[in-house]
């Protein structure tokens, strides 16, 4: 069995910090009509195991990124603390590409701070 690339697991990466985002969304709007509205809980009932897949999914790629990008442990430590509350997990993405920490790389080369890109 081949492995993904660096390149295709920070693609994956990506588009799981969205979907987790979107399914905190939807299962917030489930919660507001089960608890607040009392009308139904069908949408916790379909948002709540497709948010729960995306969460370990972007669990699972971070994971792997902090093994293979070897970000430091604070990048890692954010990258989870950023899927437990709603929406971070896009802030968090766009946090990490614009330092670098998602460009597909070979070796141990360290990511560009934005401080260091600047002086270029």
């Amino acid at each position: 069995m081949k492995l993904p690339s660096k390149t295709a697991v920070i693609r994956i990466f990506r588009i799981l910090a969205v979907a987790e985002a979107f399914s905190w969304a939807a299962l917030l709007v489930g919660m507001f009509l089960k608890w607040v509205l009392r009308t139904t809980e069908l949408g916790v009932e379909l948002a709540g195991p497709v948010h729960g897949a995306f969460f370990i999914g972007y669990g699972l790629a971070a994971l792997a990124l902090w093994r293979l990008q070897r970000w430091p442990f604070r990048v890692a430590l954010f990258a989870g603390l950023s899927a437990v509350l709603p929406f971070t997990t896009i802030w968090f993405e766009r946090w990490a590409g614009r330092r670098g920490y998602l460009a597909p790389r070979g070796g141990a080369a360290e990511p560009v701070r934005a401080q260091e890109s600047a002086r270029v």
